[in-house]
């Protein structure tokens, strides 16, 4: 049986193979800043893009995006933040959410762009 980080990162090749099929340039993957992590960094059409990968064998409970609640989003932004500083970015940011359903009968990818906003601290 797959662990859940093979099962995880699987979700997280799916969407990088999405994301390069749409034309997005792949920055940076799993980048960290201290304790937190971004999945995906990426930039599109002038923006830059920091992208986190959810995925699940199944909706029953819910649909993935729903796991990226706001604790989850300040760490996302903090890490954009940092990321932002130490590449002298200057380009406007985007949060993205990638829902991903993957089990043996179907793979569903859900790209929601400008999922959530960043928020003061």
């Amino acid at each position: 049986m797959e662990s859940n980080v093979d099962f995880g990162k699987k979700g997280e090749r799916a969407a990088l193979d999405y994301l390069i099929d749409k034309g997005y340039i792949i920055l940076d993957t799993n980048y960290k800043s201290g304790k937190n992590e971004v999945d995906i960094i990426a930039r599109d059409k002038g923006e830059i893009v920091f992208i986190e990968v959810k995925t699940r064998s199944t909706d029953w409970f819910c649909d993935p995006e729903y796991a990226v609640k706001r604790d989850k989003q300040r760490a996302i932004i903090k890490v954009a933040n940092s990321y932002i500083l130490r590449h002298r970015i200057n380009e406007e940011a985007r949060f993205d959410i990638i829902s991903i359903i993957s089990n043996e009968n179907t793979k569903e990818i859900n790209h929601i762009e400008r999922a959530f906003e960043p928020m003061p601290f």
